[in-house]
């Protein structure tokens, strides 16, 4: 029986040689119009929720905000800016500058930036321009360490920029916070804002020919624009009304 299955297998399988089949075939019929089911596409990832997941970058001026507020002496100022990291001018300078002078003086000079003396030696106004201040100061009577007409001096950046460029205005946005708390701590009677880039962070506004000579209000208190003293010496002519801006200042103190 199975070799008489077998035979007529073997009859048909030449049978369909002989026709030119050439492959084998599947039991079950396939249907080659059919239309093969679309793949599911792989579900997108998931975000992840692991505590290590980045926010958002810190605004820099918020952080200058609260960590100046934080100060409640020079001291503590000088640490908190010592710490602000937001700024870039710390990676490429030498030396945080931060005052000079005598705490609790009268008069509050603001600078602009700090150069490559300054920069050096940390503190403001020590390179030729000053030099130049101490004189003009001194001809008034007054001086960094006066016993009788001591001033306090600061700058609205604390780092050096890069080649002496100009203060960016992020830069004085960030370093703001910070200058407007010195002032409160400082606790001055008068303002001398020294310099373009001074007005621009105090009074909002620059053109420091048009701008000196003229009493204004910055930070709550009486404040004198004047010319930078490195501007005198690259521009001796303007000498003359520098000499009015600081007799000026004289009799502001005198007069009270």
């Amino acid at each position: 029986m199975e070799s008489s299955s077998f035979q007529h297998d073997r009859a048909l399988l030449d049978w369909q040689i002989e026709l030119g089949a050439t492959e084998a075939i599947c039991d079950a019929p396939v249907n080659r119009y059919e239309v093969p089911a679309a793949v599911p596409k792989p579900a997108a990832p998931q975000a992840p929720t692991s505590p290590m997941v980045r926010t958002a970058a810190a605004d820099p001026v918020a952080v200058a905000e609260s960590m100046a507020a934080a100060a409640q002496s020079l001291a503590d100022l000088r640490d908190a800016l010592a710490a602000f990291d937001h700024c870039a001018l710390k990676k490429g300078a030498r030396n945080l500058v931060f005052s000079d002078g005598v705490p609790g003086a009268k008069v509050m000079l603001v600078g602009e930036a700090p150069g490559r003396d300054e920069d050096r030696e940390g503190r403001p106004f020590v390179g030729r321009a000053g030099q130049l201040l101490d004189r003009m100061l001194g001809a008034i009577d007054m001086g960094r360490t006066d016993a009788k007409a001591p001033v306090y001096i600061t700058n609205v950046l604390p780092w050096r920029p890069p080649q002496n460029r100009d203060p960016k205005p992020d830069e004085i946005a960030m370093m703001k916070p910070f200058l407007m708390r010195h002032i409160e701590l400082a606790a001055p009677q008068v303002l001398v804002i020294v310099g373009n880039w001074s007005c621009q962070a105090l009074l909002g506004k620059k053109g420091i020919t048009r701008l000196r000579g003229e009493w204004t209000q910055a930070a709550g208190l009486p404040a004198l624009p004047m010319f930078h003293p490195a501007y005198l010496l690259r521009s001796p002519e303007f000498k003359r009304e520098a000499w009015a801006d600081l007799l000026s200042l004289k009799a502001r103190l005198r007069d009270g």
